[in-house]
């Protein structure tokens, strides 16, 4: 399973993802570039900055 896949595996559950769980779940560290290959697949995905620790980061939901 690419990580592509796994990625949206997970977002099809209604679960969020960061890039330190994308890291976890399927090694990616470029999480923002498969958020933008679900995206130019027709998925609508949401972003929302999220406070995480001392630091800021996006974390990605599916628009139903």
């Amino acid at each position: 399973m690419s990580q592509r896949e796994r990625i949206l595996a997970h977002l099809l559950t209604g679960a969020s993802i960061t890039p330190l769980e994308a890291l976890h779940i399927c090694g990616s560290l470029r999480l923002s570039e498969r958020i933008r290959e679900l995206e130019s697949e027709g998925f609508s995905i949401t972003h929302t900055m999220t406070d995480v620790g001392h630091k800021r980061v996006c974390s990605y939901r599916l628009a139903f």
